[in-house]
Parts: structure tokens; C-alpha cells; sequence
């Protein structure tokens, strides 16, 4: 097992890697983080006993929810109080708290207004303690340089941390649909309320026997490769699997099997049955944003388009890339200081973007 951690301008993308296989991805933006793990000294802002809870305001001016099961009794509004997020704003919806603090976090509380106290950790610090035998390859010497007392000897500095197979791999990621064993099809397909997965076994089915014998086998080698996507795209929340072929009534008898491909998962979802449709019904836990939101919107367009000019101006110093974007993903770019410090470190070069209102809203162009 290796983590492999690929830099841009604003952005780590940290891979783990088994041979040539990926394990688990995920992506890191020090200027824009999802905030899990934050330390806050903060204030009740509102306490809602019909949601058995309260809403702390935080520094900025953001809300978090408190549950009751997550804070001590007795608080009450106006009140100060240290909480860390154990999970991502999502929907419009704040982040969500804890109070249940250790001694040391306890002590760096203190008095004053709602204030940031210190950071929870990035991507690869989560990847690195989950997998810690694996040494970590990183490809940008600042970078390594500052976490380096984190990661100590287990960090080493290479020229290129992703070759041409994990790059595509990863980059297969943002795409709804992904090729599974036997020529079978996954499409993903967020909504608001749950993520629905459609199997089309395609070519899957064209083994001898009967047809329902080969597509029951057919679903049941998928299983694996069904997890391993759940949990590379950090899909979360409520999950419903359309499986390809199988009757309404057989579906149930894959259930054991699905379970079991998803216990390899360190967040642990659980298979809650089969829908009267067939639906397997998945719940997983969520803590981070799904990276489906996260390649999403203008400030993502921006670190990709910052992605591809650094590319760009590695490949050939002599030439400057004019970087034409649209005004909202300008102004996206210009909320990430660390995406323009970033910029300018690696390449001694000023910001390279040029707004062009004609552009969509997400839009970005790379010209010569």
C-alpha cells in the first residue's frame, strides 16, 4: 500500500494504492476546507428542543447544530462553549457539533468570542492514519516541507506522484458512470435526498446458462466492485441500488453478499434490506462532502483550470498560458488565498486569468 499525493495550485489530491489499484481518494483544498475536525470556541445561539438541540453560532457568522446526545445538560443561550464539527455542512444545513471534548482540547478553550482554535486534519493526515504502514509520495517540496513533523519518515518527495494509470483512474472518478467486471454498467445519480446506483449488466448476461441464473451470478460478482466505488466517491447518506436483471423476489438472497463486500469499508454502511421495488436500501455515514459536490461549481472549476496551466506552463516555461474563465469562477478563485499563493509560489508568475462574460457559469479555457 502506497498514498500517493498529486499538488496543484489549491489543491492535493491524495490517492492509496494497492499495486496499481486504487483503495481510497480523496481530495484536500487548504484553502477551502470542509472543516471536519475544527476546534471552536463558540455560543448558543438558539436552543430548539423540538429538533432536541441548539444551534451554536460559530466564528464568521455560520450556525452549527448541536444535538442534546452531543452536548452537556444545562447550556443555555448566549452561552460559550468549545465544540468541534464531526461533520460537513451539507444542503444549506451547518455543520454538525459536538461538545464532548478531550482535556487538551478543553484547555485551548478559553473566553471570548466565537473563534476558530485550531484546524482538523487534511485528506492525507486522515488517509495517512488510516493506512499507517504506507509510505506517502508527495510531489511538491513546500508541501512536504510542512508536513514533514506530521509525517516524518514515512514522507518522501518524488517528481510526480500520480503516473498515467492512477491519473486516469481518479479522473474516471468525476465522471456519473463507471465500467464494472463483465462488461456491467454503474450509473450514479445524486438528488438532494439520496443517491440512487443503476447496474446494467450489458454484456454481463452473455455467458451461457439461463437468464436467470446468469444475471443472479452476474450481480453477485459485481458486489465488490459496487462497494469499491461507494467508497472511492464517498458516496453517503441513503443509498438505493437498482441491481440489473434480478427478480424483485431474488434480490433479498444477495443481501448477505452486499453486506459483506461493504463491511471492508472503514465508515461501516449498513445493508437495511430491499424496497418492495427491489431497491437494496444502503445507509453511510456521512462526515466529508461526497466528491461529487466537491468536483462541483465554479470554485472547483477554477483549481482545475489552475490544474491544467500549471500543467501547461511545466510542459513548455517559455510559454505563458492565457487562462479565460468565467466571472463567477474568477471571483471563486480570488475567495482561495492559498490557490493564488499557491500559484505564485510555484510558478513566480502573477495570476494568469482573464474574466470572459461570455463563458458559462463554470466554464474555463486554456488557450496558447
Amino acid at each position: 500500500m502506497r498514498l500517493l499525493a498529486a499538488c496543484s495550485p489549491g489543491e492535493v489530491r491524495v490517492a492509496a494504492v494497492d499495486g496499481s489499484d486504487l483503495v481510497d481518494y480523496a481530495v484536500w483544498r487548504p484553502g477551502a476546507p470542509d472543516g471536519v475536525g475544527d476546534l471552536h470556541r463558540g455560543r448558543i445561539a438558539a436552543l430548539v428542543p423540538a429538533m432536541a438541540g441548539a444551534f451554536v453560532r460559530l466564528e464568521g457568522g455560520t450556525d452549527g447544530f448541536l444535538p442534546d446526545s452531543e452536548s452537556s445538560t444545562g447550556i443555555s443561550e448566549g452561552q460559550a462553549l468549545g465544540v468541534r464539527i464531526v461533520r460537513a455542512a451539507q444542503g444549506g444545513k451547518g455543520p454538525r457539533l459536538t461538545a464532548r471534548l478531550d482535556g487538551a482540547e478543553t484547555a485551548l478553550i478559553g473566553a471570548g468570542p466565537p473563534a476558530l482554535l485550531r484546524r482538523g486534519p487534511g485528506a492525507l493526515e486522515r488517509l495517512a492514519a488510516l493506512h499507517p504502514d504506507a509510505p506517502v509520495e508527495l510531489d511538491d517540496a513546500a508541501v512536504a516541507a510542512a508536513l514533514r513533523p506530521l509525517l516524518g519518515e514515512r514522507l518522501h518527495l518524488v517528481r510526480t506522484a500520480f503516473d498515467d494509470e492512477i491519473a486516469a483512474q481518479t479522473a474516471a472518478l468525476a465522471e456519473p458512470a463507471a465500467a464494472l467486471p463483465g462488461g456491467a454498467r454503474l450509473s450514479v445519480h445524486p438528488t438532494p435526498a439520496l443517491t440512487a446506483i443503476d447496474i446494467d449488466l450489458g454484456a454481463a448476461t452473455g455467458a451461457r446458462g439461463t437468464k436467470a441464473r446468469t444475471q443472479f451470478a452476474a450481480n453477485r460478482a459485481l458486489l465488490p466492485a459496487l462497494a469499491r466505488q461507494v467508497r472511492l466517491r464517498n458516496l453517503s447518506g441513503a443509498i438505493l441500488v437498482d441491481l440489473g436483471g434480478v427478480s424483485v423476489a431474488r434480490r433479498p438472497r444477495l443481501g448477505p453478499e452486499l453486506q459483506a463486500a461493504l463491511d471492508t469499508d472503514p465508515l461501516a454502511p449498513r445493508l437495511l434490506g430491499f424496497t418492495a421495488l427491489g431497491l437494496a436500501e444502503i445507509l453511510r455515514p456521512r462526515v466529508h462532502p461526497p466528491l461529487h459536490e466537491l468536483l462541483a461549481g465554479p470554485h472547483a472549476a477554477g483549481l482545475a483550470a489552475l490544474r491544467a496551466a500549471d500543467a501547461a506552463l511545466a510542459a513548455q516555461p517559455h510559454r505563458v498560458p492565457a487562462l479565460r474563465v468565467a466571472p463567477a469562477v474568477e471571483a471563486a478563485l480570488r475567495g482561495d488565498k492559498a490557490a493564488l499563493a499557491d500559484w505564485q509560489r510555484r510558478t513566480g508568475r502573477p495570476f494568469p486569468v482573464r474574466i470572459d462574460p461570455t463563458l458559462p457559469a463554470c466554464a474555463w479555457s486554456l488557450d496558447a
